[in-house]
């Protein structure tokens, strides 16, 4: 299923830009099934933007446009307060589905490495892998809507059966 809809990439840019990179290869190759409409092409930012009011400015019209949010975790994510918890933080407040994609391979909630914004709060956790992501991409903003108050909360996670449809079976 193609992803009409805009998603917008969280990530620390100076040490998982990597991550972000390969997404858009993925996205980019014609002959693999991946696709995501990339919220960061909105309101581009140049390498001289320094002032943090602008910068949030532009990052909230991106949001505007935005139908579900991925954020990649890496080592250092949960400690990153300035832009990372604060893209956070609005996701939550616009109530837009947050994939959390675990840079380190993990299947679940990460204590060690999960900010702690997102640690009680309705969000599905997955590895960084393709299929999982584009699984990911095709079902959690559905699951989200559909959600009652009473599932609002806490991490989830795919079922094993999940994983071994896409060929995951790791």
């Amino acid at each position: 299923m193609g992803h009409k809809n805009k998603t917008y990439i969280i990530f620390d840019g100076d040490n998982d830009k990597w991550a972000y990179a390969r997404m858009k290869g993925w996205k980019a190759l014609e002959h693999i099934d991946f696709d995501f409409e990339n919220a960061h092409e909105d309101y581009t930012l140049t390498s001289s933007a320094i002032n943090e009011e602008y910068i949030k400015g532009k990052l909230r019209k991106r949001f505007q446009n935005a139908s579900q949010v991925i954020v990649l975790i890496g080592e250092s994510t949960k400690n990153l307060y300035k832009y990372v918890r604060w893209e956070l933080e609005v996701a939550q407040n616009l109530n837009i589905p947050i994939i959390a994609v675990n840079l380190n391979g993990d299947r679940k909630q990460n204590p060690i490495t999960c900010p702690p914004i997102m640690r009680d709060t309705y969000v599905v956790h997955i590895p960084f892998k393709m299929r999982m992501i584009k699984y990911a991409l095709d079902n959690f903003p559905i699951e989200f809507k559909k959600r009652d108050s009473n599932s609002s909360v806490g991490g989830r996670i795919y079922s094993d059966s999940a994983y071994s449809k896409l060929g995951l079976n790791d």
